[in-house]
């Protein structure tokens, strides 16, 4: 689609049973700092059963918001749906499970404006609501949770291999293609492992911020483990260079667990590997749940850091033997 002179900036949100946090997202949109007319809003829907749609229709008066419908219901379908729609020079992808700062857009903007740069975006704040989510959201903060993500670990102002959501030049898409629908979880890191390979920058700029609102129940954390390590190998299969090898850790750690436990039975000297192995992890999940994420949050950190690296361990052995999730 040419682009329109009005319109600088598109931002494309697909949702799916958002009546927790829409109203929230608009909200954020009213408070942009980047001027609003030069701004559109496409918020695609895959078909919510709640009030989505409905709190969308309520809150959207004056406000250039576009919605459509992704009959597909997939993420990955609703953002190629927002993108040829989508009328600006810059599309910024964002989500509902999360809030921006007045000066989102408008930082965004300057950096795609001033660097030569792809892509850009910022350190997510995770957040969550409750006890047990705020264990959780301090384990998907530090490096022992979630690797060397320098996203979720605030480590910003250099180049990088992805980004949460990601702020884009239109003109990326024309060179590298849209999102990949064969990829319901990863679709990002593919996409930013084209954009990479076709010599295109990717910069995570520290002073870009927005919370990011995760899961707030054990079921949830472990749900989106199993989803996120599943799509691991389906992911490689279709771009090898999507993953880094922060992605196979927690594979690795369960494959070593359960070949250590195999050979143990007749091997002496496997059995102190494996009590090595065991030792040298309980001391990490000790330091990381009482120092990193506190006391009070320390006595269920030290259960969901386990259960959550086994949990997307198991999603990629099963991702690995065509066991698909969801």
């Amino acid at each position: 689609m040419e682009s329109n002179s009005s319109i600088k900036v598109s931002v494309i949100v697909p949702l799916y049973n958002e009546e927790r946090f829409v109203e929230g997202l608009i909200d954020s949109f009213k408070k942009q700092t980047f001027p609003i007319e030069q701004t559109e809003w496409i918020l695609v829907d895959g078909k919510s059963t709640d009030r989505t749609v409905e709190l969308i229709k309520q809150n959207q008066e004056g406000l250039p918001i576009v919605l459509l419908t992704n009959e597909m219901k997939k993420a990955c379908y609703a953002l190629n749906l927002a993108i040829d729609c989508a009328k600006g020079e810059i599309i910024i992808r964002m989500d509902a499970h999360a809030s921006f700062p007045p000066d989102y857009i408008e930082k965004c903007v300057h950096y795609l404006d001033t660097m030569d740069i792809d892509n850009v975006g910022g350190v997510a704040d995770t957040r969550a609501e409750g006890y047990v989510g705020g264990a959780i959201s301090n384990m998907l903060s530090t490096k022992f949770g979630v690797g060397g993500s320098s996203f979720r670990v605030g480590e910003g102002n250099k180049y990088v291999d992805t980004v949460p959501f990601g702020a884009f030049k239109r003109s990326v898409f024309d060179k590298v293609g849209k999102f990949n629908v064969k990829l319901t979880r990863s679709e990002d890191n593919d996409l930013n492992a084209r954009i990479r390979e076709a010599g295109g920058k990717i910069w995570l700029a520290e002073d870009i911020r927005f919370n990011y609102y995760c899961r707030d129940t054990v079921g949830g954390l472990l749900k989106m483990g199993l989803q996120n390590g599943n799509a691991l190998f389906r992911t490689i299969k279709e771009n090898p260079k999507a993953m880094s090898i922060r992605h196979f850790i927690p594979f690795l750690f369960l494959m070593s667990l359960l070949v250590l436990t195999i050979g143990a039975i007749w091997l002496p000297f496997v059995r102190w590997v494996l009590v090595a192995e065991i030792g040298l992890y309980t001391l990490l999940n000790v330091y990381f749940s009482f120092f990193k994420c506190g006391v009070k949050n320390g006595f269920i950190a030290i259960w969901l850091y386990p259960l959550f690296h086994l949990t997307y361990g198991m999603g990629s052995l099963l991702g690995l033997f065509g066991v698909e999730f969801y």
